[in-house]
């Protein structure tokens, strides 16, 4: 057993004992941060500690100067299982042994070396019992520990099963800190549906010194799970957010929340508890300068508190003879519709559990408020929701609603994506949307795969081809489907008039119709008209409301392709409830009189299944316009 008196390695205090009196900082991405530094998207990064050294050396360095005093080894995913990926399984002693000594010789004798230890059970798809887990546990850690390290961060674990299991076998390894990191779902639970207060009392049990929460969400979500819990400040908490969420543009990561966000963000999550403040995916060495500067005059005794947020959204042929029959005709179009009036798509979200009752309780108002077209998104941010095909079919059966249904790259291999298709040609559903989506790894299951087959400029095209009886191999369909392909457009760029370039292509590529990310400025609402005039094509400007002003905050700050003008942040500062819900309406409002001006396309986005809001917005723009009735007769429910 590897014993420890209340003093770290280089006569350091014990860090549970520093934790009481302070607290400290953490290191920033080490995966992300390679990845930013050139280090290409699948490398095995623990390989690195054996073949570049000198890289791994100069991360640490780098966060050490920026001012953390509580460094990671490179190690997260040095355990055998998640090593014979790579063919290393035989090298799990040798890459932890280095990554201690890595770690070490990089900094200064007043860091503490903390053994990064992930989950032992790669992605969910292969099995690995737990007797297998166990084992792989205990050899990776007690490589760690042989090395020297003053704590073990057990971090990432998404079942808090799992996480208790490595609690216990580092506890029978060692009397040294351990801290044990879980990566909850945006509602504030574990993956297993174990409330944040169960999960911390039951790692508590099993001998973590401190618990707490990494990567899956910015500071934003992980500030809003802290408020919910009961216990807080019975013991210290260890917390290491992403810089925000996730976007893929073009091939390349890149992540919204800036060092000063981030900074702000660390005092707040300090003053809730956290004892411990590093930085997850996304972040850098600017990220953790900024928590060093922030948390420089905090003391445990400046204790306090801090709503939740949304998403964002977003590519052959051998033919063979005999013409397929003409699909049957339909009802007048959303393009039929946006070219004589103006045209309300709205958003809502198919819901993560099995009850649909307020989901089609929204759909309903919405429809009969007047909405054109209810559209849901394909799990968007890569978060598992119920499938938009099957609500779409309900929405369209029961209510007699027009369904426009997302359709992501990410999930579904070529046969699945034609398989897709040809359902929703089979049930009557010809509005789609096509977008690359959010990679697997950020969502709710990082160990699912991202499948991208094609990007959303390929299966525009493929969706195009099946309207002409082909199928995506090029083969005959005996029919031709009647899809309306939609796609995303981002104006919240730097540079305008490359996201409308990059709409011509899309154009090129068979797309029918745009929907925008949110807009929250009139003069963007101006430039985005004037930059596409040109166009002879169907824009929905989109709009969402925020629920209050911190959610305001949060779109801003962490979900890509978001950008508030100053002037809407400034109103909306500090307003909560039903002062921030109507405050946003307001706003949600005067963007509509600008945008119904420019376009008569508008894609109303329904925050948090608030689609009271949404309702509100959807009226509005009916009494605007003069057309206080929907184009299809309401039904009511079956």
């Amino acid at each position: 057993m590897h014993r420890n008196e209340r003093r770290g390695d280089g006569g350091k205090p014990d860090l549970r004992d520093i934790l009481i009196k302070q607290a400290i900082v953490g290191d920033g991405a080490m995966g992300t941060y390679l990845y930013q530094l050139g280090v290409p998207i699948g490398v095995c990064a623990e390989e690195l500690n054996h073949t570049r050294p000198e890289v791994i050396r100069d991360v640490h360095r780098q966060y050490y100067e920026a001012g953390a005093r509580l460094i990671e080894t490179n190690t997260f995913a040095a355990n055998r299982h998640k090593l014979a990926r790579h063919g290393l399984e035989g090298d799990v002693e040798l890459l932890n042994r280095v990554g201690v000594a890595l770690a070490r010789g990089s900094v200064g004798a007043d860091a503490y070396v903390a053994g990064s230890v992930g989950s032992a059970r790669p992605a969910h798809r292969v099995p690995v019992t737990d007797e297998e887990a166990e084992a792989a546990y205990a050899e990776q850690m007690s490589a760690l520990l042989t090395e020297g390290v003053d704590a073990l961060l057990l971090e990432t674990f998404s079942d808090a099963d799992d996480a208790a299991m490595a609690v216990r076998v580092a506890r029978r390894l060692t009397d040294r800190p351990v801290i044990c990191q879980l990566a909850i779902e945006s509602g504030g639970v574990a993956a297993d549906g174990r409330s944040l207060d169960d999960a911390f009392a039951r790692l508590r049990d099993v001998g973590a010194d401190v618990v707490g929460l990494n990567c899956h969400s910015g500071p934003y979500g992980i500030i809003r799970a802290l408020e919910r819990l009961t216990r807080r400040g019975d013991f210290p908490l260890s917390i290491f957010p992403n810089a925000g969420l996730p976007a893929y543009v073009d091939g390349t990561f890149s992540y919204p929340a800036g060092p000063e966000y981030f900074g702000e963000s660390a005092l707040t999550l300090a003053r809730l508890g956290a004892r411990i403040v590093g930085g997850c995916c996304g972040t850098t060495p600017a990220h953790i300068a900024a928590v060093a500067k922030s948390l420089a005059s905090f003391s445990p005794s400046d204790e306090t508190s801090v709503e939740a947020a949304p998403p964002a959204r977003e590519t052959v042929s051998v033919r063979e003879s005999a013409e397929p029959p003409e699909p049957p005709r339909r009802e007048p179009s959303i393009l039929d519709m946006v070219k004589e009036r103006h045209t309300v798509i709205v958003e809502l979200d198919p819901p993560r559990d099995l009850n649909i009752d307020k989901f089609m309780k929204g759909a309903e108002a919405l429809h009969g408020a007047g909405a054109d077209a209810i559209t849901m998104a394909d799990n968007s941010l890569a978060m598992t929701r119920m499938s938009n095909s099957a609500l779409a079919f309900l929405i369209k059966e029961r209510l007699g609603a027009r369904p426009l249904v997302h359709i992501a790259c990410r999930d579904r291999n070529l046969i699945g994506t034609q398989s897709h298709l040809m359902g929703l040609h089979a049930t009557g559903i010809d509005h789609v949307l096509a977008i690359t989506g959010d990679p697997a790894r950020f969502g709710d299951l990082p160990g699912a795969s991202s499948v991208y087959d094609v990007t959303s400029f390929q299966i525009i095209k493929m969706i195009k081809q099946m309207n002409e009886g082909l199928a995506f191999s090029g083969k005959p369909m005996k029919e031709k489907a009647n899809f309306l392909v939609g796609t995303a457009l981002n104006p919240n760029v730097k540079h305008l008039h490359k996201a409308v370039e990059r709409l011509e292509k899309k154009i090129e590529a068979g797309a029918d119709y745009a929907m925008t990310q949110p807009v929250y400025d009139p003069e963007l609402i101006v430039k985005l008209h004037e930059a596409t005039k040109h166009l002879d094509f169907p824009i929905f400007l989109g709009i969402m409301p925020f629920t209050s002003g911190r959610n305001a905050e949060y779109l801003h700050n962490e979900v890509p392709g978001i950008t508030l003008s100053d002037d809407v942040r400034r109103r909306m500062a500090g307003l909560e409830g039903e002062a921030g819900r109507q405050a946003s309406l307001g706003i949600s409002k005067e963007l509509l009189d600008v945008a119904m001006e420019r376009f008569k396309g508008i894609y109303l986005i329904t925050p948090f299944m608030a689609y009271e809001m949404t309702v509100e917005l959807t009226k509005y723009v009916r009494e605007r316009a003069g057309s206080r009735f929907p184009l299809v007769p309401t039904r009511e429910m079956k």
